[in-house]
C-alpha cells in the first residue's frame, strides 16, 4: 500500500488507499502525509493539518494544524481556507480573531464550498467578525441548503419557524427540520424530535434524542438535559438521566 500512495503522490493522492492506512495504522498514514505535504502538495497539508486536529496518527498540535492549514490555504485549497477560518474562529493554534475567520470563510465560500457558506451564515447570525445581519445570514444558509448542508436546514428552518427575516411557515420549517434528521445531524435530530414529540409521537421522538446524544458536543447536551427533565413525559425525561449518567 505504501508503494501505491508513493506512486500516487506526484499526480494526486490515491484518498481512498489513504483513509484505509488511517485505519490500519495511522501513524505510518500520517507520515506519508508528512512527507508529501513537505514536498508541497497543498491536498496533503490539508489532510495532514487536520490530523493534528483530531489527533490521528500524530500527537495533537493545534499550532502544528494552523501552519500547515496557512500553507494549504494560501495555496488555494477550499477547505484549507475554511479550516483556517475555524481556527482564527476558535483559537486553535492562534489569538481568537473573528474578522480574520470572515476573511478566511468568505475565500472558502467564493470557491463554493458548503462549509465555508454555512459558517460565514453564523458569523451574520452571531455578530462574529462582521455585523450581526440576520438578513445576510437567511441568505446565507438558504445558499448552504441549496448545496445540501445538513446543519443550514435545521439553521434555515428556524427561520421558518419562528419568522426571521421571512413569513411564518411552520410547514417548511418542519420539512427543514426532517431533512436533516434524515442526514443524520444533532441538531436535525432534535429539531424533528421535537416536531414529533408536539404531534404525540413521543416513543419515535425518544428514538432520534437517542440518536442526538452521542454525536452532540458537550454544551448542547447541556442546554437538551435541562429540556428534558422538564418534559412531562417520563420516556424524554429518562433521556436527560442519561445524559447526566454519560456526563
Amino acid at each position: 500500500m505504501e508503494r501505491k500512495l508513493s506512486n500516487a503522490l506526484p499526480v494526486m493522492l490515491d484518498v481512498d488507499a489513504v483513509n484505509a492506512l488511517l485505519k490500519d495504522d495511522p501513524a505510518c498514514a500520517a507520515q506519508l502525509l508528512i512527507d508529501a505535504a513537505r514536498g508541497g502538495r497543498a491536498d496533503a497539508q490539508a489532510w495532514l493539518a487536520q490530523l493534528y486536529l483530531d489527533s490521528r496518527g500524530v500527537i495533537p498540535d493545534a499550532a502544528e494544524a494552523l501552519y500547515w492549514f496557512q500553507r494549504s490555504a494560501h495555496a488555494g485549497v477550499p477547505m484549507a481556507m475554511n479550516m483556517l477560518g475555524r481556527c482564527h474562529e476558535n483559537g486553535w493554534g492562534t489569538l481568537v480573531d473573528y474578522p480574520l475567520a470572515a476573511v478566511w470563510y468568505r475565500r472558502a465560500a467564493e470557491q463554493n464550498l458548503d462549509w465555508a457558506i454555512y459558517n460565514m451564515a453564523q458569523m451574520y447570525a452571531n455578530g462574529r467578525g462582521v455585523k450581526r445581519d440576520r438578513t445576510e445570514a437567511f441568505r446565507w444558509f438558504t445558499r448552504a441548503v441549496e448545496m445540501g448542508h445538513a446543519r443550514a436546514m435545521h439553521f434555515l428552518g428556524q427561520f421558518y419557524e419562528y419568522g426571521w427575516e421571512t413569513p411564518v411557515d411552520t410547514t417548511r420549517a418542519f420539512a427543514l427540520y426532517r431533512r436533516s434528521a434524515e442526514t443524520g445531524d444533532y441538531r436535525g435530530l432534535c429539531s424533528w424530535a421535537s416536531v414529533l414529540t408536539g404531534e404525540g409521537r413521543i416513543d419515535e421522538a425518544a428514538r432520534l434524542i437517542g440518536r442526538a446524544i452521542p454525536l452532540a458536543p458537550a454544551h448542547y447536551l447541556d442546554a437538551l438535559a435541562e429540556q428534558l427533565r422538564a418534559s412531562p413525559h417520563a420516556a424524554l425525561q429518562a433521556l436527560a438521566s442519561q445524559i447526566s449518567a454519560a456526563a
